[in-house]
This record gives structure tokens, C-alpha cells and sequence, in this order.
């Protein structure tokens, strides 16, 4: 680990950053692989709060979906990778290199809203129609991402804010 001239650690630059487009080719397969976990956890909510209508208690839903996604990416984060991040062998650590704690993993986890956060107040605020919304969310998502050219080690700033990073991991060698 390296010290700066302020004698606290200072983020290690041996690690190699994936590339942008990894990074969201990775990005969009984690999407693709949660709506499996949506999809059990609705189903488990509905089933447990006796939900007949998809629109009765779809706040309490929602706030449920947005737990089970805090469990699912802290638990996975701390122990390095979600299964799209083994896919594109990619891996989340600390500024150390080290495993995140799930403290750090629920932070980066909370940072990561980011990503959604925005647009979706917008469009809440703004009274937008679903086609206006979506325009919106995946023009905010382009933004978002190419902001990270402008991180010195071109990290996402959710991982700037949580104290995080993500490196290129080299494919386990098969016997």
C-alpha cells in the first residue's frame, strides 16, 4: 500500500481498470440476470402478502425488490464478484485491493443508485410518460458512464464515493 504526502492511504494504481465497454457489457447482463431475482422476490412477496393485483402495495413491493437487491449485491460484493462480473472477469475491491466488508459493499450499493436515482426524480418531478422516462434514464446511464473518463483511474464515481474500485481479473486456467 502506498501513503501519500498527507501519510493516509492513497488508492494502489497496479491494478488494470476493465474497459468501459466491459464494464457496461457486464452491466447489462447483471440486468439481465436480475430479473430472475425480480422475478422470485415478487413472486415471494406476493405469495406472503396475499397480493391479488399487480398495482395494490407496489410501494411496499418496491421498497421489498430494493432490500432484496441490497442483500443480493452486498453479499455478493463481499466476497468480490456478482456472477456477470465473473462472466466479463471483472471484480469489485477496496482502494487496498482488498475483498470489500459488507458495510463497504452496502455503501457502494446505496452509491449505485446513482445510476437510476436522477432520472427517476425527474420523472417522477416532471410527471413524464413511460416513453419520455425511459429517454431520459438511458441518456442519464450514457452520461453517467462516460463521466468515468474523467476519473483519473476512469472508475465509475459511485466507486470513487464508496471507496471502491473495479480491476480486471485474469480467467482461471482450466486443468
Amino acid at each position: 500500500m502506498t501513503t501519500s504526502s498527507t501519510g493516509s492511504p492513497s488508492p494502489m494504481t497496479s491494478f488494470e481498470t476493465p474497459s468501459l465497454l466491459r464494464r457496461m457489457s457486464c452491466w447489462l447482463y447483471e440486468g439481465i440476470l436480475l430479473f430472475g431475482v425480480v422475478f422470485i422476490a415478487g413472486y415471494l412477496f406476493s405469495a406472503l402478502s396475499q397480493t391479488k393485483n399487480a398495482m395494490d402495495n407496489r410501494h411496499a413491493l418496491q421498497a421489498f425488490i430494493f432490500v432484496v437487491f441490497g442483500i443480493y449485491f452486498g453479499w455478493l460484493w463481499s466476497r468480490g464478484q456478482t456472477l456477470a462480473m465473473k462472466t466479463w472477469h471483472i471484480r469489485v475491491v477496496d482502494l487496498q485491493g482488498q475483498t470489500l466488508t459488507q458495510g463497504r459493499a452496502l455503501i457502494r450499493y446505496l452509491w449505485s443508485w446513482l445510476w437510476l436515482l436522477p432520472p427517476l426524480m425527474a420523472s417522477w418531478w416532471f410527471e413524464l410518460s413511460g416513453g419520455e422516462s425511459t429517454v431520459i434514464t438511458l441518456g442519464w446511464v450514457a452520461v453517467w458512464a462516460v463521466l468515468s473518463r474523467f476519473h483519473p483511474r476512469r472508475q465509475f464515481w459511485h466507486d470513487a464515493l464508496a471507496g471502491t474500485q473495479l480491476i480486471t481479473v485474469a480467467p482461471k486456467k482450466k486443468k
